[in-house]
């Protein structure tokens, strides 16, 4: 079972291009990354009627199941597989099926509020801050709302104005002082060029380590073997 040797915190407000940066630093790696959209963790909210659920402050960080996500993050790096929630955005609330997910060499924790829990901070290794400037983010997230999830206009503009952009104020922009690196998004293939050499590196380091660890196994077993023999 492989266990993995980096895992990478990606934060920023919502329509700041995360999952874009996500996506490049780790294109080059193919089915050694793992990505947890910290999404999924959105509480379990089965008890609440649709209507309910609605009204939810989503961009709070009381919205999110931490412990669950320490749980289930601190699994994986014990080489370990899990069952992660998935998180369906029309019906505000997890589908009924959790998605099995194997350990690999690379973990990419993305979100909004990535690097608000101090505890989660400390399994990463890495920790980027997409600043994205806040006119492009709104139209970001106007045109994803209403059309990837098939919301109502006036309904997605309300939300921005009543909780999204407050608590980007409160909880999400104060996140960037954890931060290893803040990547300027539409100005970042420096970054994401390092990033890419940076995780190609740890992969290889990490593929080295296992062997070293292998053979050294192996080792001892060959020896166990003629002392037994003898």
């Amino acid at each position: 079972m492989s266990i993995p040797s980096f895992v990478i915190g990606i934060a920023g407000g919502t329509g700041a291009g995360k999952t874009t940066v996500a996506r490049h630093v780790t294109e080059g790696v193919g089915d050694a990354v793992t990505r947890i959209p910290l999404d999924n963790y959105y509480e379990d909210l089965s008890h609440l009627a649709f209507e309910e659920r609605e009204q939810v402050n989503y961009d709070h960080p009381s919205a999110f199941e931490w412990e669950l996500l320490r749980t289930q993050l601190s699994t994986l790096l014990e080489g370990q597989p899990i069952e992660m929630p998935v998180y369906d955005f029309e019906r505000h609330n997890r589908t009924d099926d959790p998605e099995h997910v194997e350990p690999t060499d690379v973990i990419v924790l993305e979100g909004i509020l990535a690097l608000y829990d101090e505890e989660v901070n400390e399994m990463l290794d890495l920790r980027l801050y997409v600043e994205t400037d806040a006119d492009v983010r709104i139209l970001r997230r106007i045109r994803r709302d209403v059309i990837e999830r098939g919301r109502d206009l006036d309904g997605v503009i309300e939300q921005y104005l009543s909780t999204v952009k407050p608590m980007h104020e409160q909880f999400v922009e104060p996140t960037k002082k954890h931060a290893d690196l803040i990547v300027p998004e539409g100005a970042n293939n420096v970054a994401v060029n390092l990033l890419e050499e940076k995780i190609r590196a740890e992969i290889e380091g990490s593929s080295s380590r296992t062997w070293e660890r292998e053979s050294a196994d192996g080792s001892a077993m060959d020896q166990l073997s003629v002392d037994t023999d003898e």
